[in-house]
């Protein structure tokens, strides 16, 4: 079972970042993802007040799980919203995993806007007949 949860401990977010082969950042909150009590990945960002910066959204050395990632990613994205920052910058390496959860280049840079990312579009849905 996938667990995505955010680190409280600096402790066990630096020893997460050594898993992922990323750099530990003391300033930056974070957000685990666990398969079945294996650690599979970690989320590095911080919340500024032009945007949300993400560090890192990546596996552990020798995991390859997209799914996880876009998970974790999302539920990064999601805290920022929901802490009145309705966009995002992605400063990491690998990519992979910033895409698939909607961050497009702009600028040079990777953005993505959260504006109605998280809206619930159902209860406007109307079958149609």
């Amino acid at each position: 079972m996938l667990e995505i949860k955010p680190i409280f401990e600096k402790s066990a977010q630096k020893a997460l970042c050594e898993l992922c082969g990323a750099v530990y950042r003391a300033d930056a909150l974070a957000y685990s993802a666990y398969d079945n009590g294996a650690p599979v990945g970690i989320a590095q960002f911080r919340i500024m007040e032009d945007a949300g910066h993400v560090y890192d959204l990546c596996n552990t050395v020798g995991t390859d799980d997209l799914e996880a990632l876009i998970i974790m990613g999302r539920a990064t994205l999601n805290f920022i919203d929901l802490c009145g920052i309705h966009q995002a910058y992605f400063e990491g390496k690998d990519t992979r995993g910033a895409r698939a959860i909607g961050f497009r280049e702009r600028d040079g840079v990777l953005w993505v806007s959260m504006e109605g990312m998280f809206d619930s579009p159902c209860k406007n849905h109307r079958a149609e007949q």
